[in-house]
């Protein structure tokens, strides 16, 4: 039987040490959980499924050129990154948030289906401000980055 700390760590391509500086859980823990060594709680592996997560700038590097096309499909352009995943300080509880510019007529609807079809493509929660509503010298525009 395949240790499911052991598996999902793998699965997220990461080694022990990286998954214990996430989770905040020591090294040698993960590797007792993994080795058997010690009982992994039902909270504990959560903690650690959480940790595993994609983290929002790597999941937005491997699908970029797909949220634009998807952006695009809802009448979007000009897609831009701000905020932690922007400055890649986001960690994985951390969401994606992404600026956009919209076109006439496209209401909070189609900003929502846009938003929960983002969340599923990345694998993360994904955050959706357009930027018609902003002063110029607004921060997320001074800090936002093309995708």
């Amino acid at each position: 039987m395949v240790n499911p700390v052991r598996a999902l760590r793998e699965a997220a391509g990461l080694s022990q040490a990286e998954l214990a500086r996430r989770s905040g859980v020591a090294q040698p823990n993960v590797a007792a959980y993994e080795a058997g060594r010690r009982s992994v709680s039902a909270e504990m592996l959560d903690r650690l499924r959480t940790a595993a997560r994609p983290l929002p700038h790597d999941a937005l590097a491997a699908r970029s050129a797909d949220l634009v096309r998807l952006a695009g499909r809802y009448g979007f352009d000009n897609v831009r990154v701000f905020g932690s995943a922007a400055r890649r300080t986001d960690g994985p509880g951390s969401d994606l948030d992404i600026l956009v510019t919209r076109s006439p007529g496209t209401g909070l609807l189609t900003i929502a289906a846009f938003a929960a079809e983002a969340s599923e493509l990345l694998g993360v929660e994904v955050d959706v401000v357009t930027d018609g509503g902003l002063h110029a010298d607004h921060e997320i525009l001074a800090t936002a980055v093309a995708v």
